[in-house]
């Protein structure tokens, strides 16, 4: 795979069409026993326009692609309130939703310039939550640690024809990861940006990148997404620098009445 043709062929999954032909062992998970450890993953509705996938990485903090956080005609974050998180949604029922209330997306990244391989690897974005939702719900993915034992990979997330239910690909494969770039041959469609990319690391399922793109590497139709590493520590960092700063509160004392509201007492420099 070349930079030149990946620059050729990629196509958004969040616009795409068409899908990466791959059928390992897909399941709809509906009811409460299906979804259980899959709690965690949900849909992004941003407004009654169009849908992701997202994934919560902790209570408050859902895991997506920049693009489907980007208003692509001015380059903008969505705004507070415009995007809502539906925990593990499944025909109509969601266990848990959340307002989001706070994007950060990499300052490199621009969803107005046409795709690339360099857009690719940026495209990341957090989104806050306006409440936290209890781990009895849901229980957070932790992301991918020390190195893949192998080239199985997994995937969960909504699409076109199955907006309404998670659907799981119990196995795939990793077909290469070359210069920050993962290239797999999950099925990913449309409704499908922004899932997250599960790799083992030992019993548990932990999240090794985000589903970014759908395209070709010259012989076959392939997904593809980013190296993680570093870049929700980054993503973190601006939400820190970014967040809404409370409002000082000012009261003000009354004259001669020896206390202040908080029930803190004053005495005269001079004693009694």
């Amino acid at each position: 795979m070349t930079c030149r043709i990946v620059t050729a062929a990629l196509i958004l999954a969040g616009i795409a069409a068409s899908a990466v032909a791959q059928d390992s062992g897909k399941r709809r998970l509906t009811d409460r026993d299906d979804l259980y450890g899959w709690e965690a993953i949900g849909r992004l509705d941003i407004g009654d326009r169009s849908f992701c996938t997202g994934t919560l990485i902790a209570q408050d903090l859902v895991l997506t692609a920049a693009h489907c956080a980007t208003d692509k005609a001015t380059g903008r974050t969505y705004a507070p309130g415009e995007v809502t998180f539906r925990a593990g949604l499944s025909d109509g029922h969601a266990l848990a939703e959340g307002t989001v209330v706070q994007i950060a997306v990499l300052p490199d990244y621009d969803p107005r310039v046409g795709l690339s391989p360099e857009m690719v690897r940026v495209d990341v974005a957090l989104m806050r939550l306006d409440q936290p939702i209890p781990y009895t719900v849901a229980n957070p993915f932790a992301l991918h640690s020390g190195r893949v034992a192998g080239d199985e990979i997994s995937i969960a997330s909504y699409g076109r024809g199955r907006s309404e239910a998670i659907t799981r690909q119990r196995s795939c494969r990793i077909l290469e990861r070359r210069q920050g770039l993962i290239t797999f041959n999950c099925d990913v469609t449309f409704g499908s940006s922004g899932s997250a990319i599960l790799a083992r690391n030992g019993p548990r399922w932990q999240i090794l990148s985000v589903v970014s793109a759908v395209g070709t590497d010259g012989r076959r139709k392939v997904g593809f997404g980013m190296e993680l590493e570093g870049i929700v520590s980054d993503l973190k960092a601006i939400m820190r620098r970014d967040a809404p700063q409370p409002k000082a509160k000012i009261r003000r004392l009354q004259v001669g009445s020896g206390k202040s509201s908080s029930g803190a007492k004053f005495i005269s420099s001079g004693g009694s």
